[in-house]
């Protein structure tokens, strides 16, 4: 290895004065011998082509050429140095070239080149003048009198041993920088060629490897090679290390940062390659190598749009050897490349993946080539499906990993991302996928998620921010930062009955932030595709909300909710949500619709799944009545006593709810369907605790109009105190279905009366705790502890995909 290094700048990076200063930056401290390969100023290729397109129509391009080259001199006075010497020959000879094209009509691909390279050796001039401006005498050469390539067929063959003579005699014992143009070289003949578009990071590769040089750096306006396109994954991360072989795999299937062809030159010299962001000098970007650190076996993600899908199929061709020579034979003559191949073991069909604008013509060839055997119908057909992306996932570290081809394919089918074909080469470096092309953008998140996040990322969506959902906003707040190494849980849509606000770590204590409530906006936003799992938390008591519920489910989201009004409600919704679960494989956490944070529901479901018979379930089910009436002492207000309940938070929002004993029928009505029972809240026997009148106003006109009951209420007192017993609101439910709620006395020693303030206790009598039944009892009211209940049911959400706690 030489001391010298080489950097590459593209159009974008020269894009005008301020960038070439930008560009000239990035190498002017650089410790090494420095060898610049730049590309035109931006757009500047397109325009000198354009101008040969407006000769052969026989137009003038006087303005053209004259424009090019005041821009040129208007660069050059903008960096404070001495326009091109070149410029005025320059513009005499490409207005003479233009000119002959106008009179001709047309141009061949000789002059076309020669037209083309103009912008490289303006551009190398301009940067050589910077370099020299700032006391680093720079050498501008024009690559089209070094590099000598000739034709071959799969791209231009460089005649190194020439080359490298040409460019140390043009070098000579020039100590400091060089600055070659990139793009253009010379036939063998000596006559002007180009490498093609995108031809000067080829370039840059054919000089390091000339000079032999430490590295070749490719400045560009990205910060590197991405683990995916991040204007589709904004989860994308800079790959720091690629080797070769992962290299070519994701240029070839569209990682647009580099082209394949670049690496051939690096490859055999074993010279790396550093791509790194211009404006951003410091950072290290993306080295491209021999080895590549394995800490991700998947390095990138990638799509290729818009192709098609050609399939070879019948029972002629199994067993007949040259069926695959023949196929892609008669498309090689054609001149259409094939992407990608995937056979059947059996060798009843062959297909692969071609550009879709080449479908129509690669058919008819196959059809052609096989028009004996379709005639015989040895073959039964060539089927063309112009619907197709091929998806790729890349990684040398794959080779030998069991499982990752599991991981790949199971995160397009939890997105329901339906693959038409399959292709790994040998090598395990790549498995490629055909997916539809509406499906392309969405594949390329979900595998990005599957193999770059956490696989406990959650995506979290809160709707209600009452006393409940604060209370949780504030718990996950807290409790986030505890739980990082094993959760990666996500707040990124908090909403309240009006507005909402979206983001990626929403805090919602800024109204500034927030937007008109869109449900179905923020549902979409919870549940993007490069987010592996989303959890919808509804913490309302809105049966609107709560109808969405099956809805959220169906497209993949959890729901986790203290609002009843979900499984509570009608028969139907609650068959809906469960359908949802299962055809989503989705989970559904209403813990705390029952219990608050107290372990009812699933106490009950170990007993069934586990085999046990309930009998009867038995219980005060309300935290708020068991606060009431284990307060209640009969000589003070009654209808007092539920408004200071009702402040503090430990009734619904509406304290009639409560005080109607339907927020217990549905909490009733949520276990008999948990054990397979099919009752509406209609068919709960219950004793509403309201007087009449009480539906109307709001929560504060009927607490002042509550006062009536006063009287009733403290005569029902005294006469359970009398038989020795207390007033306790009970839920009661057989296993035929029967089921009651309502004010019981009862006795004094009994687990009821015995409970502790906001208690909720439930007896479970069932085959197997018959005699002394099953009690679940602890604080059932309270926003603290019912948002500890949800959260509760998050992190079982979570643990049920893959977490830990």
């Amino acid at each position: 290895m030489t001391d010298w290094v080489v950097h590459k700048f593209g159009g974008t990076s020269l894009k005008d004065a301020e960038r070439i200063e930008r560009a000239a930056r990035c190498v002017l401290d650089w410790p090494d011998r420095r060898a610049v390969v730049v590309s035109a100023v931006g757009g500047v290729t397109n325009r000198l082509l354009g101008a040969l397109e407006v000769a052969a129509s026989g137009a003038d391009t006087h303005e053209i050429v004259s424009g090019l080259i005041r821009d040129h001199r208007r660069i050059a006075e903008e960096l404070g140095v001495d326009a091109p010497e070149r410029l005025g020959t320059d513009e005499r000879d490409l207005t003479d070239l233009l000119h002959a094209v106008r009179l001709v009509g047309s141009a061949d691909a000789v002059i076309a080149d020669l037209v083309a390279g103009y912008g490289e050796r303006w551009s190398a001039a301009l940067f050589a003048a910077v370099m020299t401006r700032e006391g680093h005498p720079a050498k501008a050469i024009d690559a089209g009198e070094v590099i000598v390539a000739k034709d071959g067929d799969m791209g231009p063959i460089i005649a190194w041993e020439e080359s490298r003579e040409r460019l140390e005699r043009t070098v000579g014992d020039w100590s400091d920088a060089i600055v070659v143009t990139g793009y253009v070289a010379r036939h063998p003949d000596g006559r002007p060629r180009t490498l093609g578009r995108n031809g000067s990071d080829f370039s840059a590769a054919i000089v390091g490897k000339l000079l032999d040089a430490q590295a070749v750096r490719i400045w560009t306006d990205v910060p590197g090679i991405m683990s995916a396109d991040p204007r589709l994954v904004p989860e994308a991360r800079v790959l720091q290390t690629l080797s070769y072989d992962e290299a070519l795999e994701l240029a070839y299937f569209g990682a647009a940062v580099l082209h394949p062809q670049t690496l051939a030159p690096l490859i055999e010299a074993r010279i790396p390659l550093w791509i790194g962001d211009a404006s951003d000098p410091n950072e290290d970007g993306t080295r491209i190598g021999p080895e590549s650190e394995r800490r991700f076996a998947i390095k990138g993600i990638t799509a290729i749009e818009n192709m098609a899908l050609i399939t070879l199929e019948g029972a002629g061709l199994m067993g007949v050897p040259g069926t695959a020579r023949r196929l892609f034979g008669c498309l090689e003559r054609a001149g259409i490349s094939v992407v990608m191949i995937s056979q059947a073991s059996s060798e009843h069909s062959i297909c692969c993946a071609v550009q879709k604008v080449a479908m129509v013509e690669a058919v008819e060839r196959i059809g052609s080539e096989f028009a004996t055997e379709l005639n015989a119908g040895l073959v039964q057909a060539v089927r063309q499906d112009d619907d197709a992306s091929v998806l790729a996932v890349v990684g040398a570290a794959m080779a030998g990993q069991p499982g990752l081809a599991a991981k790949f394919f199971s995160s397009l089918g939890r997105c329901g991302i339906n693959v038409k074909a399959i292709a790994q080469g040998a090598s395990e470096r790549n498995i490629s996928a055909v997916v539809a092309n509406a499906d392309a953008a969405r594949a390329v998140r979900a595998v990005h998620a599957g193999f770059y996040l956490s696989p406990q990322t959650v995506s979290i969506g809160l709707i209600g921010v009452g006393n409940v959902g604060q209370a949780l906003l504030n718990q996950l707040r807290t409790q986030i930062p505890v739980l990082a190494d094993t959760l990666d849980l996500r707040i990124r849509a908090v909403a309240n009955s009006r507005t909402m606000e979206l983001g990626e770590d929403v805090a919602f204590d800024d109204e500034a932030k927030r937007v008109p409530l869109d449900l179905e906006a923020l549902a979409e936003h919870v549940s993007e595709e490069h987010l592996p799992h989303t959890v919808m938390i509804d913490c309302t008591a809105d049966d609107s909300v709560a109808a969405l519920h099956p809805a959220w489910l169906q497209r993949g989201m959890h729901v986790v909710t203290p609002n009843k009004k979900g499984v509570a409600d009608s028969l139907e919704r609650y068959q809906a949500i469960r359908q949802a679960m299962r055809d989503a494989a989705v989970r559904y956490g209403g813990e705390a619709t029952v219990g608050a944070g107290l372990p009812i529901i699933h106490t009950l479901r170990d007993l069934l799944d586990t085999g046990d018979r309930v009998i009867e379930i038995e219980g005060m089910l309300s935290g708020t009545l068991a606060y009431l009436f284990a307060t209640y002492d009969g000589s003070g207000s009654f209808a007092e006593l539920v408004r200071e309940a009702w402040k503090s938070g430990y009734t619904e929002p509406d304290p009639r709810d409560d005080l109607s004993g339907l927020d217990v029928a549905r909490k009733l009505v949520i276990l008999a369907r948990e054990m397979g029972l099919e009752i509406e809240v209609a068919d709960v026997a219950v004793e509403s605790l309201l007087i009449d009148g009480s539906g109307e106003g709001d929560a504060e006109a009927f607490l002042e109009h509550y006062r009536q009951v006063d009287a009733s209420m403290a005569e029902r007192f005294e006469k359970a105190r009398a038989e020795g017993g207390v007033l306790r609101f009970v839920a009661r439910l057989d296993a035929h279905g029967t089921a009651s709620v309502g004010l019981k006395t009862v006795p004094g020693d009994h687990p009821f009366a015995m409970a502790q303030s906001t208690d909720n206790v439930v007896r479970f009598r069932t085959r197997r705790y018959d005699a002394n039944p099953l009690v679940v009892q602890g604080p059932g009211a309270g926003p603290e502890v019912t948002a500890a209940g949800v959260f509760g049911d998050l992190l079982r959400v979570c643990s049920a995909l893959g977490g830990h706690r």
